[in-house]
């Protein structure tokens, strides 16, 4: 009987404990599980921590205790910052601007010194010849000067140097010539441009500029000038100036002529400022020479309305 009632009234109260236990192990995970709610960070995007990170990225980080509906949207944050950027990549412009210009202000106002003259040579001369400047000198200074080798103003520098030889400067022809334009730089040389290239405006001037092109194009063992030469020079001096200059250079390609001397160069010059386009005061007993008399034959044939208006 006693074990009867033991068994009985353990299985009774096994449902009793168990349900028990069963309720404190619940409480207890629950518990732990709130504990860890309450501990881990909370993963939403639209967390103080989140909008905290954005403004630290954008150089501008809010109190933390701000409420979040208070601060400025990322993407408006982007772009004031852009455009705080652009003002002030800006305001550095200018100020390197006007520093840039009150250095060229101060190297355009010292005086000419053969020290920076020199030093300014040997810049563009070659390492084999340190007192020369050759064609490889002359383009890179061209490239500083930012003009072409071919510009009429190279040519009137040249000039100005008297140099004797077509794509070389001598350290003689440099100093001279750069003293007496008052030029000891690239920055002082590329500001007397317009002021040289305007010599050509004066006709005096221009023909001594273009007698002198004779001498500087030919070869120094030569008294003549090669009709290449010729023709690429005489389209850079007259270009613009003489109306029948694409005749006369297509009637010269085209001729028994390979090369012209110092009094066919110079006449040149002269048909283009006394004959009149349509060759009507031509006189073909004046003291022209050959080469001009065949061009105007060439040309009455090549335009025979035009001579028989005339």
């Amino acid at each position: 009987m006693c074990f009867s009632f033991f068994g009985a009234f353990t299985f009774i109260n096994e449902n009793k404990f168990c349900a028990f236990i069963f309720r404190q192990i619940g409480g207890l995970l629950m518990k732990k599980a709130d504990e860890e709610t309450d501990q881990q960070p909370c993963s939403s995007s639209g967390t103080r921590e989140d909008v905290e990170e954005i403004s630290i990225s954008l150089g501008r980080q809010e109190d933390s205790e701000t409420d979040q509906s208070a601060e400025m949207p990322p993407k408006r944050k982007r772009k004031a910052a852009a455009r705080e950027e652009t003002k002030l990549k800006k305001q550095k412009d200018e100020c390197l601007t006007s520093i840039k210009a009150q250095s060229l202000s101060d190297e355009l106002g010292k005086p000419f010194s053969f020290r920076r003259c020199r030093a300014w040579f040997d810049h563009y001369a070659g390492q084999d010849e340190p007192d020369i400047i050759g064609p490889e000198g002359v383009e890179m200074l061209c490239k500083d000067l930012g003009v072409e080798p071919e510009d009429t103003v190279m040519l009137v520098l040249a000039w100005k140097l008297q140099a004797e030889t077509m794509g070389f400067f001598t350290f003689s022809e440099w100093s001279k010539g750069m003293l007496s334009i008052d030029c000891d730089s690239t920055a002082k040389l590329k500001e007397r441009l317009s002021g040289l290239k305007s010599l050509t405006s004066d006709s005096a001037t221009f023909k001594k500029i273009y007698r002198y092109a004779f001498d500087f194009c030919r070869n120094q063992d030569q008294r003549t000038v090669d009709v290449e030469t010729a023709v690429s020079m005489v389209q850079l001096l007259l270009h613009g100036s003489w109306s029948l200059l694409d005749d006369f250079l297509e009637f010269l390609q085209n001729s028994k002529y390979k090369v012209l001397n110092r009094d066919q160069w110079f006449n040149v010059l002269e048909f283009s400022r006394s004959i009149n386009p349509d060759l009507s005061n031509y006189d073909e007993d004046g003291a022209w020479p050959v080469l001009m008399d065949e061009f105007v034959e060439w040309y009455r044939l090549k335009h025979p309305l035009q001579s028989s208006t005339a």
